[in-house]
């Protein structure tokens, strides 16, 4: 495991290994059944290219009105529990203190891709958000606390954890685009993106 800090971004390559990724994924596919992707729009009406859902207490969602935190997912059932597993990553590089509220479950197929954007629909932005990247490599760009000026881009890879605190917690960050068939993680291919969230 090598570990980069890249604009206050702590980026842990190769921190879950082969086994661990599958594990990971075994964990989410009850999930995944219980709180079936969907396709959000964004409040201009846009239709984004990922799918999500979410798991924990809460789930973020987006709609016609906004972006925010809700205890049901949109066909009104509760969001199942994180899993042990990818709580225990929070606890060893995020806090014991706290446990993550929300567990974001971001699925991007060929073409998908994430614009620029700051997390910033949490109450305490004291606490970090830790974002897991499982199947096909993402090129992760990082930019600063203000739109515009210059930024730096990675390739993330299956198994890569990025802990975002601190001066970084606020930074606009996204993903321009999938490699996609790097990974055999995931039977049809894509990438699965998971970032823990203390909402409240």
């Amino acid at each position: 495991m090598a570990r980069l800090l890249l604009r206050g971004f702590d980026i842990r390559k190769g921190y879950l290994n082969t086994a661990a990724q599958g594990q990971l994924i075994d964990d989410l596919r009850p999930i995944l059944k219980a709180a079936p992707l969907f396709r959000p729009v964004t409040p201009s009406g846009k239709e984004m290219s990922v799918r999500m859902t979410s798991a924990g207490a809460v789930g973020w969602v987006t709609d016609r009105s906004g972006y925010r935190y809700q205890s049901r997912h949109p066909k009104g059932g509760a969001w199942p529990g994180i899993p042990e597993m990818i709580l225990n990553i929070w606890r060893n590089l995020a806090s014991t203190e706290r446990d993550p509220d929300c567990c974001l479950i971001n699925y991007y197929n060929e073409g998908a891709r994430m614009g620029l954007h700051q997390d910033k629909d949490e109450a305490d932005f004291s606490w970090p958000v830790l974002s897991i990247s499982l199947g096909d490599d993402a090129l992760f760009r990082i930019g600063n606390t203000t739109r515009g000026g210059k930024t730096e881009s990675i390739w993330l890879n299956s198994g890569d954890v990025v802990l975002m605190g601190g001066p970084a917690r606020l930074a606009f960050h996204g993903v321009d685009r999938i490699r996609h068939g790097t990974s055999k993680l995931l039977p049809k291919g894509g990438r699965i993106n998971l970032t823990l969230r203390v909402a409240h």
